[in-house]
């Protein structure tokens, strides 16, 4: 249960053996490849380059390729899967088969066709609904659009305002020129659609007193025979593509077979993605190249015999204290303080050389929590869901697997927490057996230590206890971490000061001796705080300051931990409320609709709002006072996928 120790890797391998070493690092997944730091005054630097690129672009543009097939089988051809259905795995050379990659790029590269293909058909098809309504309202014109006017006569398509009436636009035009008529093709919402034919003598005047009127020349220059000839062969056009879409969507839909296959190229293109950036963190040296990376101390012997079978140099050394914030931080915990990690990632990793801080998050964690819920029945629940989801979902992600853990303690936790204050679905049972037998609810209440309803101020009194105790944790967590550093005298005049002060005080109020405890308590601030300091004001300085910010800090911390006693008062409550409701009817089924109905409410609310109530108390009260964050996670090259779990 600590930070594991990390080593610092150069090694100098032979230019051909690059990819088959890059694949082993890959198999082992214990290495991060970082790319070294370039030496200005070294002029050797100058002459290193960088490999090539062009790997990872393509493994790009795979991945994509492959993950856009899938979308388009998702929309086709979905797969059936069980809510809570695992991974399926797959063996590493599985993976790796190139003669399965190879099929499955052809698979993509067919369904990424043709729905190309379908895209390029709808495009086309919304062409051709946009020229059905251009065309639509010239059917009633038994005429060629292509028809044009010609040296003695002119003749014209167009449209009018809808809102204009149509006599008093053919009364302009025959004002106009009175070898001139205007001619309703057709009218909508928006426009008349009208022909016009006139002299040419007269065209010019015709047409200035109509676009005073709004009148818009309508563009079918382009269309050759009549409106209803057009409108046909585009039915014709429109039926084919719509037969040819539909016989595409037929032939997307039969591919099923083709998502497991995908998904495996599209996890093979993420693993080489992986590597290939790797690969580009890599320095070349002609015919040899140099890598640079971390690897656990545990795992190097392991790596080392590896590596003993191809003709390279390797170093390990372990970084210097001016290195560790570039160290890499991997967390090694059990069982019980493991899930813990989904907290710490959440929050930030310890910085490297600094204490792992789930082990002493644990107990308080998970203590915390139950105690907010206080629960036998939603603590059961919390057990039953994190025994299903483990146990059939086989979870790995980066946050489930630790949540589903965690849920499953806190469910213990909120279990014990119920039976002590008694509650199962708040006072479900009482509240039915009192419903069935004409009773009073208090007579079936059932066994508790105490009820926090009636104890609320006991409750109150035991919440603020456990915040001392977790605050006396961190500020013991803090002095050792002083100490193990040299600073013994800093260590006992800060944390080692207020742990006496504390302990005066509390001490002359359970002796009857108040005052003489808060005047020892003065005493040892005056000493402890004044250390260091240069003259009069400036030790006086410190003791007040010390002593106005100790007593409001401690002060304030230790109340933020009344949230305890609120939560699991807030949640008893409102359980109660809703049973009390259901029993109100008289009804067996009425109270259990109305009773589950508002418990499952007050299930989801107190899940997350205790979550997160327990984690501001763990993140500001407890790690402010020992904990050292930045830390930044290790991530080895490893096989990495998203739809497969391999098998090495």
């Amino acid at each position: 249960m600590a930070i594991v120790k990390m080593k610092r890797l150069h090694m100098v391998g032979m230019a051909g053996d690059r990819e088959e070493l890059l694949r082993l690092l890959q198999h082992m997944g214990c290495v991060e490849v970082v790319q070294p730091e370039a030496d200005p005054d070294d002029p050797l630097w100058e002459s290193l380059t960088r490999p090539e690129t062009t790997g990872l672009a393509a493994a790009h543009e795979e991945k994509n390729q492959a993950e856009r097939a899938l979308e388009v089988l998702k929309r086709y051809a979905p797969v059936k899967s069980g809510l809570l259905a695992p991974k399926p795995g797959l063996r590493e050379g599985e993976l790796l088969s190139e003669e399965q990659a190879q099929k499955a790029r052809e698979a993509a590269q067919e369904v990424n066709a043709l729905d190309r293909r379908l895209a390029a058909i709808r495009a086309e098809l919304n062409k051709l609904e946009g020229q059905k309504a251009v065309l639509e309202p010239w059917v009633p014109l038994d005429l060629p659009l292509e028809t044009d006017s010609t040296g003695q006569v002119a003749v014209q398509l167009g449209t009018l305002p809808a809102n204009l009436p149509m006599n008093q636009a053919e009364g302009e035009v025959q004002a106009a020129g009175e070898l001139a008529q205007l001619t309703e093709v057709s009218t909508d919402r928006d426009s008349h659609y009208c022909m016009l034919v006139c002299h040419t003598s007269q065209a010019e005047g015709v047409l200035e007193a109509l676009k005073a009127l709004g009148w818009s020349r309508a563009n079918l220059r382009d269309w050759t025979g009549t409106a209803s000839e057009n409108l046909g062969r585009l039915g014709q056009e429109t039926k084919a593509l719509k037969e040819e879409a539909a016989s595409i969507e037929e032939k997307l839909s039969g591919m099923g077979e083709r998502n497991a296959p995908l998904r495996q190229l599209s996890d093979l293109a993420g693993v080489t993605v992986s590597r290939e950036e790797s690969r580009s963190r890599l320095v070349d040296m002609g015919q040899t190249f140099l890598l640079e990376g971390w690897v656990p101390a545990e795992r190097w012997p392991e790596l080392n015999k590896a590596l003993g079978a191809y003709p390279c140099a390797c170093e390990v050394s372990d970084p210097a204290p001016e290195d560790y914030p570039q160290v890499p931080v991997q967390l090694k915990n059990n069982w019980f303080t493991k899930p813990l990690n989904m907290v710490t990632d959440m929050y930030s990793l310890p910085a490297y050389g600094s204490l792992d801080p789930n082990p002493l998050m644990a107990p308080f964690f998970i203590l915390f929590y139950g105690m907010m819920m206080a629960d036998m029945g939603y603590g059961i629940l919390m057990m039953l869901a994190a025994v299903v989801v483990i146990k059939k979902a086989q979870p790995d992600g980066a946050t489930m697997r630790y949540m589903m853990p965690l849920l499953g303690l806190c469910g213990v936790s909120t279990f014990l927490w119920g039976a002590a204050t008694g509650g199962f679905f708040g006072d479900l049972i009482p509240q039915l057996m009192a419903l069935l037998n004409q009773g009073e609810v208090a007579d079936y209440a059932l066994p508790k230590l105490f009820d926090p309803l009636d104890k609320a101020v006991n409750v109150l009194v035991g919440a603020l206890v456990l915040g001392v105790v977790q605050i006396f944790t961190g500020m013991a967590v803090s002095m050792y971490k002083q100490i193990k550093a040299g600073e013994t005298m800093a260590a006992l005049c800060n944390e080692g000061a207020w742990f006496l002060v504390f302990l005066l005080a509390g001490g002359g109020f359970a002796l009857g001796q108040l005052n003489v405890g808060l005047i020892a308590a003065v005493v040892v601030l005056v000493i402890t705080q004044s250390y260091g300091k240069k003259g009069l004001v400036g030790k006086a300085m410190g003791v007040f300051g010390s002593l106005y910010n100790g007593i409001t800090g401690y002060f304030s911390d230790i109340l933020s931990y009344s949230r305890l006693m609120a939560l699991m008062l807030a949640g008893a409550v409102t359980a109660q409320v809703f049973n009390t409701l259901g029993a109100m009817t008289g009804n067996v089924v009425a109270f259990f609709i109305i009773a589950m109905v508002g418990n499952a409410l007050n299930f989801a609310l107190n899940i997350l709002g205790c979550f997160v109530h327990d984690m501001r108390l763990q993140c500001l009260e407890y790690f402010g006072r020992f904990y050292e964050d930045g830390g930044k996670p290790f991530r080895p090259l490893d096989l990495d996928t998203k739809y497969y779990k391999v098998v090495k």
